[in-house]
């Protein structure tokens, strides 16, 4: 079906104003839209984007990382280069001190690049590891990822003052093994400041954002007497009209768009936070200059997964776990079991803690790799779900609605999107008006199903029989926070 050609002054509204949200207004403005408005439910100009202040998308958080790393997937270690670009361009324009957000300065930087290390207590490096060297050297990029075995990379590190990322958690002293790859393009995002940069961007640029529990929030689509779509409807009873409509609500996107099922499902990560007193001698040692980004076993199922950061300049640690994805499964109005979010802010049913399971794969990473954190009287702080959507095949999904030519999806981030707040809205708005539809990465975005016979990257809508379901989940308990014991998987 050929696109909808859109008029510059036609009436855009996009749900929701996470990453891709965000991007997409930024975007739209960039190529002269002028009349885009962003719905939201979470007044994000109170909370600032910060989890801690109540706002509970996955875009709202301490930090996300930066890589190139894809292993065979070269179109995403592209889109890695391109988005890099821009976050480099981002930190100049923080740094010129023009027309900055409240609360942010000169001196603060959106994208830290400290290197982003992938180990394995494994003898070898994984095959997506291997490659990622070949693929980057075959792209011109060699030399950004060095491997730990290797001396003469070893002493390229310390040359280019990223010695720290070759052993951080210092495994030869420990006499453990060290197996990985340091890339050297990537580091550390500080989402919470990248997402008010974004949304102060766009509204210079003249995206209107309504961000209200009910003037904000989505209701319904609208609909003309042919039962087309011809808009939407927010909670406080109001009607808005739009030839396009962008539905980028993260981990909610999968309720509001059923036509999703079978394609995208909501899973919970696991996160918890660790608070590094400015007194404590570790709070040099996990500086950002001094402490990379990692992922641990990042393919090797419930047992691996972990990925995480240096503190942040308050201190705090956050580290998390997708090793396993755990799901929400209710029954939906219109009869299909859909996983929903529920957050430690979900105004009727509160989740407060973690499942028992993740816990433990945490409990036992920092005993075996961090146990100066319990050593020095460091507990965890804080615990939380967050929320992404899935699709089959860990790809995006961005494309219209079958059957729509007005509503559109921006969804699938399946983890590994924020590090594409930059650029990703370009894309989107390149699809939108059906720029060059034959790239790799468009294509893989449109509308699927999975094939007979063919195995899917996540499992998805196993329902409430699941044992990542929530109600067949053991959940932690507030004595679990306390580092210092090593429990066994």
């Amino acid at each position: 079906m050929p696109r909808r050609q859109l008029e510059k002054s036609d009436p855009i509204v996009i749900v929701g104003a996470g990453a891709f949200g965000l991007s997409t207004s930024l975007h739209l403005a960039l190529r002269g839209y002028k009349n885009v408005t962003v719905f939201d439910k979470h007044d994000y100009e109170i909370s600032k984007y910060d989890y801690r202040s109540g706002a509970d998308s996955a875009s709202s958080d301490l930090n996300k990382i930066i890589r190139s790393a894809y292993g065979s997937q070269t179109e995403y270690q592209d889109l890695s280069k391109e988005a890099i670009e821009w976050w480099n361009a981002w930190n100049e324009e923080i740094r010129s001190g023009k027309d900055l957000p409240p609360g942010l300065h000169p001196e603060d930087n959106v994208y830290i690049n400290n290197g982003t290390l992938a180990f394995t207590d494994k003898d070898e490096l994984p095959s997506f590891e291997l490659e990622t060297v070949r693929n980057m050297e075959a792209a011109g990029l060699g030399g950004t990822q060095l491997i730990t075995m290797n001396p003469d990379h070893v002493e390229v590190a310390k040359r280019r003052g990223l010695g720290y990322g070759i052993d951080p958690f210092r495994c030869e002293e420990r006499k453990k093994g060290n197996v990985g790859v340091l890339d050297t393009t990537g580091g550390v995002v500080v989402a919470d400041k990248a997402c008010r940069f974004v949304l102060h961007k766009a509204q210079t640029l003249g995206v209107k954002f309504v961000l209200d529990a009910k003037a904000g929030a989505f209701e319904s689509y609208s609909y003309d007497s042919a039962g087309k779509v011809i808009g939407v409807k927010t909670k406080d009873g109001r009607k808005h009209l739009a030839k396009k409509v962008v539905v980028a609500c993260g981990g909610w996107t999968p309720t509001l768009v059923p036509q999703l099922d079978g394609l995208c499902e909501t899973t919970a990560g696991s996160v918890i936070m660790l608070k590094i007193p400015h007194d404590s001698p570790l709070f040099d040692r996990f500086a950002p200059e001094r402490f990379p980004s990692w992922m641990w076993k990042l393919w090797d199922g419930a047992d691996g997964g972990l990925y995480g950061f240096p503190r942040d300049d308050k201190g705090w640690m956050k580290i998390g776990y997708r090793g396993r994805k755990y799901t929400n499964p209710q029954t939906q109005p219109d009869g299909t079991v859909r996983s929903v979010p529920v957050t430690r802010y979900t105004p009727e049913k509160k989740v407060t803690q973690i499942p028992q399971s993740a816990m433990k794969v945490f409990k036992h990473f920092l005993a075996e790799y961090l146990p100066e954190l319990a050593e020095n009287g460091i507990d965890i702080e804080l615990t939380r779900l967050c929320w992404y959507t899935d699709s089959f095949d860990n790809h995006y999904v961005v494309d219209d609605v079958p059957g729509q030519d007005v509503v559109m999806v921006a969804t699938g981030g399946s983890g590994h999107a924020f590090k594409y707040l930059p650029n990703i809205g370009k894309w989107i708005v390149d699809i939108m008006e059906g720029v060059e539809m034959e790239r790799t990465l468009v294509k893989r975005w449109q509308w699927r199903a999975l094939e007979a016979g063919v195995k899917p990257f996540n499992i998805l809508m196993e329902g409430i029989t699941s044992a990542k379901a929530f109600e067949n989940v053991a959940w932690s308990t507030d004595s679990d926070l306390r580092l210092g014991s090593k429990p066994r998987l």
